[in-house]
């Protein structure tokens, strides 16, 4: 499974992630040091694939992405207690992430959801 994502600026975004939620890149090096594709491995067969927006506007053809600020999908991570939730989140904006939700109990779950430099949704959670 791949998941693929629109993004404005290919090395913000290469250190965002590697920074923010410690994924590891995926694929050999291109001239510029970064992967092409760029990818980042989520678990086993899942990858996230960030597309710069001109080739994935290329990619959906006469479909529109999401305006900047519209979420369509809430990306994930379970982290296993509190206390990682508050740091992963802290570790996220301090990469550059934008803080949505400041960690929080809900009912349902303790949380915390912050956008990636391109406005991508993530949220950090433990039950």
């Amino acid at each position: 499974m791949i998941i693929c994502l629109p993004i404005e600026d290919r090395p913000r975004s290469y250190a965002f992630y590697q920074e923010a939620l410690g994924l590891k890149p995926v694929g050999e090096p291109d001239e510029d040091g970064i992967p092409e594709p760029l990818r980042f491995a989520l678990a086993d067969d899942v990858t996230m694939m960030l597309i710069p927006t001109g080739g994935f506007g290329w990619v959906l053809g006469d479909q529109p992405a999401a305006p900047r600020g519209q979420s369509e999908c809430i990306l994930s991570v379970r982290a296993d207690s509190a206390d990682a939730v508050d740091a992963l989140h802290a570790q996220a904006v301090a990469a550059g992430a934008v803080q949505v939700t400041a960690p929080t109990r809900k009912p349902w779950a303790y949380l915390a959801t912050f956008t990636d430099p391109d406005g991508h949704l993530w949220m950090v959670t433990t039950g």
